[in-house]
């Protein structure tokens, strides 16, 4: 069988790209962690102690071209992208400033754009702080409370074993682990909770539920 031929493909130093949430095959996208995630960089600068900033970046698929729409700027950082209707989001905290930017890369004519922008102290802190889809909402998680920061505000509880994953309009996707048992009787399993934007149940499915490049929703399940 032939070899394939290894592409090299300039990343500056981001060694590990996976594909930017959001139904597309087209772009992977890279970051820089340097200094921890969101949350850390935030509690760095609250510390007084320099913040470098860290950088994102985005390939398109086939043609390996790389993209750093965001430069490294001291006091910035920012988190990891989502694709929309041909756009790619990204948030960008300028913690100098108390601001919280959300970036919008047009994935045609690759010029980068403040889609939105909103005071830092619209949070209590940048925990779990992150873009979902779709439509775009800016949300964050901290123990049994989920709460949507943009474009509206909600808080939700939830159990505590739950993640918010995605956003289908008015319905929100959460995923519930499961521990039973012990020994030869132990089970680890999973469901996904479907809510409405009041926080009350609309479905549970055993399984997971994965958004695919045309748009479709596969859940998968042992049902």
């Amino acid at each position: 069988m032939e070899s394939k031929r290894i592409r090299s493909i300039w990343t500056d130093g981001i060694c590990y790209i996976e594909p930017v949430p959001g139904a597309t095959s087209t772009w992977y996208f890279g970051m820089e962690y340097t200094q921890g995630d969101l949350y850390e960089a935030e509690e760095i600068f609250r510390q007084g102690r320099p913040l470098t900033g860290n950088r994102l970046c985005l390939v398109r698929y086939p043609e390996g071209e790389a993209f750093f729409p965001l430069p490294k700027t001291e006091g910035h950082y920012c988190e990891r992208p989502v694709y929309l209707e041909g756009s790619i989001y990204m948030l960008d905290v300028d913690f100098p400033k108390g601001l919280i930017r959300i970036m919008r890369f047009d994935c045609s004519d690759y010029q980068l754009r403040v889609h939105a922008s909103l005071p830092l102290s619209s949070v209590k802190d940048c925990y779990n702080l992150q873009l979902r889809i779709a439509p775009l909402t800016l949300a964050r998680q901290r123990g049994s409370e989920l709460e949507i920061v943009w474009p509206e505000k909600i808080r939700l509880s939830m159990d505590e074993h739950d993640s918010f994953f995605m956003r289908d309009g008015d319905r929100l996707f959460f995923n519930r682990w499961h521990e039973e048992g012990e020994g030869e009787r132990y089970r680890f399993y999973e469901e996904t909770v479907i809510r409405d934007l009041e926080g009350r149940d609309l479905e549970v499915l055993s399984g997971d539920i994965l958004l695919m490049p045309d748009g479709q929703m596969w859940h998968l399940s042992d049902d």
